[in-house]
This record gives C-alpha cells, sequence and structure tokens, in this order.
C-alpha cells in the first residue's frame, strides 16, 4: 500500500468512527428525552381529575365570598385545571347557617363559612373566628399560624370528621348600623339586633334581643323593621347589601370582631382520598386567600366608607359606657364557659397567654405609632 493510500484509509476509518460515536449519543440524548417525555406523562397521570362543590354562607358579589372564590381559583390554577372546586353562595346548596352541616355529613365535599356560626354545637368554635376584645387579624393569623391556634381548632374540628383551614378575613369590623341613636347600656335594653358569635351573646347580656341571619336576609328585615340593628362587615360589604338604605346610624368599633378569620372546611373522609399534593395544593390556595382577602378589605373599605359619609350616613363611635360593659360582659363569659367546659378552658387558656404577649409587643410597636401617626375620623 502506497503512503498515499494508506493516509486515505485511516482518514476513512476516523470519519466512521466519528460517525458512529455522534450517532450512539444521539440516540442516547433521544432515549433520554424520551424517558423524561415518558416519565412527566405518567407523573401527570398520576394525579387524578377531582371535581368539588363548596357550599358557603355568603351572598355573591361580597368580599366576603371572595375569599371563596380565590381560594377556587389557586385549586384550579395550581393544578393546571385536574381540581375544580367550585363555590355556590348561600342556599344554592344548603342554606347559608348550615354549611358544616353539610361538610360534617358529606352532603359537599368542602365549605367556605365562619366557625362562629356553629357555637352552639361548641362554644370554643368562636376562638377560630374571633372573640369579642380579642386579636386584631394581624394577631389572629400570627396565633393561628406561630402560635398553636390552627393546631388547638384541627383538633377541635376533628370531632365533626372535618379538617379546617384559615381562607379569608375582614380586619377589624364595623359596629352595625342602628336605626336610632344608642348612647348608653340602657339604650340597648329590648333592641332587636342580628349578630352572631359571642358577640351576641355578650350583647344579650347587655339587654339585647340577639337574632342571627344569614347575610342575604340582613337587609330586608332591617328595612321592614323585622330587627333594629344588624352587624355585617364593613364599609364595602355593608354599602354592597344596601344596609346605608335601612339605618342611619354606622358605629365603630366592632369590638367583637376585631380579626375575625373565615374557614374553609374539608370533609375528613373526602380529604383522606386526595393526593398528598392536592393536599397542599389545598392549604396553599387557603392561605393565599386569607392574605389577599385581608388586602381586599382593607384597599376597598376606606373609599367605599367615604360613599357612606357623603351619602348621609352617620359615622358615630360606641360610648365609653357602652365599651367597658361590654368588656367585662365578654371577661364574665369567656370565664363562665372556661369553668363549665374543659376544651373551651384548653383553648381559651392558651390563647389568653398568647394575646397577652402580643398585646404587650404591639402595644409597643404599633399603638405608639398609629396613636401619634392617624389622624382622628
Amino acid at each position: 500500500m502506497t503512503c498515499p493510500q494508506f493516509l486515505e484509509q485511516l482518514m476513512k476509518r476516523r470519519r466512521f468512527i466519528a460517525k458512529t460515536t455522534t450517532a450512539a449519543a444521539t440516540t442516547t440524548a433521544l432515549g433520554a428525552c424520551v424517558r423524561v417525555q415518558t416519565n412527566n406523562a405518567q407523573q401527570a397521570g398520576a394525579l387524578p381529575k377531582v371535581r368539588w362543590r363548596m357550599a358557603t354562607s355568603w351572598p355573591k358579589a361580597l368580599g366576603i365570598f371572595g375569599g371563596a372564590e380565590t381560594f377556587s381559583r389557586r385549586v384550579r390554577e395550581m393544578t393546571d385545571g385536574r381540581f375544580i372546586i367550585t363555590p355556590f353562595v348561600a342556599g344554592e346548596l344548603v342554606p347559608g347557617l348550615q354549611v358544616l352541616d353539610a361538610v360534617q355529613a358529606g352532603t359537599v365535599e368542602c365549605g367556605h363559612t365562619a366557625s362562629y356560626y356553629y357555637i352552639g354545637k361548641n362554644a370554643a368554635l368562636a376562638f377560630a373566628t374571633s372573640v369579642p376584645f380579642g386579636l386584631t387579624a394581624q394577631q389572629q393569623n400570627a396565633w393561628l399560624y406561630h402560635g398553636g391556634g390552627l393546631e388547638a381548632i384541627q383538633k377541635l374540628y376533628a370531632d365533626f370528621n372535618v379538617i379546617n383551614f384559615p381562607a379569608g378575613n375582614s380586619g377589624a369590623q364595623m359596629g352595625g348600623w342602628f336605626k336610632r341613636e344608642i348612647k348608653s347600656v340602657a339604650d340597648l335594653n329590648g333592641l332587636k339586633m342580628r349578630i352572631p358569635g359571642l358577640g351576641g351573646q355578650v350583647m344579650s347580656r347587655l339587654g339585647v334581643n340577639v337574632q342571627v341571619l344569614p347575610g342575604g336576609e340582613i337587609y330586608l328585615a332591617l328595612d321592614r323593621g323585622a330587627i333594629d340593628a344588624a352587624e355585617w362587615v364593613g364599609p364595602y360589604d355593608d354599602e354592597k347589601l344596601g344596609l346605608n338604605k335601612a339605618a342611619k346610624f354606622y358605629y365603630y368599633p366592632g369590638w367583637w370582631e376585631p380579626g375575625p378569620t373565615w374557614e374553609v372546611l374539608v370533609n375528613r373522609a373526602a380529604w383522606d382520598k386526595l393526593p398528598k399534593e392536592y393536599q397542599e395544593v389545598i392549604k396553599s390556595a387557603a392561605t393565599d386567600a386569607n392574605m389577599d382577602n385581608l388586602a381586599q378589605y382593607n384597599a376597598w373599605n376606606g373609599a367605599a366608607l367615604d360613599r357612606l359619609v357623603k351619602g348621609g350616613t352617620r359615622l358615630t363611635p360606641y360610648t365609653k359606657e357602652i365599651m367597658q360593659a361590654a368588656q367585662k360582659a365578654t371577661t364574665d363569659l369567656l370565664s363562665e364557659n372556661a369553668a363549665k367546659d374543659a376544651t373551651f378552658n384548653q383553648i381559651y387558656q392558651q390563647w389568653n397567654a398568647f394575646r397577652a404577649q402580643v398585646y404587650r409587643w404591639n402595644e409597643i410597636n404599633e399603638l405608639s405609632f398609629t396613636s401619634f401617626t392617624f389622624p382622628s375620623v
């Protein structure tokens, strides 16, 4: 073989080896790609399509219903549409004050409601929503997420075959709509007022004839004189319900609800059937709804209050006499419940210790700032 021939054979061999190596590498890469695509498809296929119904305690087009809508939207978004929860307004599936019953029985898989509607079942459920002269929204979230509150309430709800998650908050509420001025405790005597929860029980001790009505029934009852006063949420939602057209005097503060939490209630059997991934989605979506709902109310209420005042609403503070009487009645009520109910006492003692600690801190960092900076009404 001549030297040129030898060199030509050598170059052909090198080109063959290069092609073979490239082909092998390409085949390996394609195989890996196929495996990744197959694994992704298998993983996606492992998560089922789930459809749930959510009963709520709220009328539509209100900020309070928005907590349920935000929660449901986030579940859908985080699962790429594989897990869909449809919220229904109060009365579509079950009456607004029977959401817990429906979830407990498995009539619906989940609900969005306020736990203090169900204190007749267990008075300690009030702590899940709000307690008179209790925690602000910021403090309530601190207690629930990092102060042992959520664990305590979930243990309580286990008796109802339910697991709960915070999923909305209005911030400090207003003190209700009254057809006439209320200047003293004596003026409350015999007054018919819509007010739920432990706040209603305190008002009852002050002489009020307490009524518990779902949101959708408040306006007609107040407008037609079936009740003399009503509390709902705050300026944005109250304006939406038209309560300013039924009563003139708008009192503040809503001392019975300084930071009320709405909750997602999930039937335990339905919860246990969910993949772990979907359970984590529910937790995250509820937290999103909880934070977003509070931000919405803080953004909307100021402008709504301005509109109400310009429209003739009489913005009026509760007198010191009423505030002091309500605070004393609250202390008595909590102590009495704690003395006769071990479960209530356990949650109350833990909650009360947290309240004392966070009050001391917020007196330094929050109250010192707001009392100096905030303008008077």
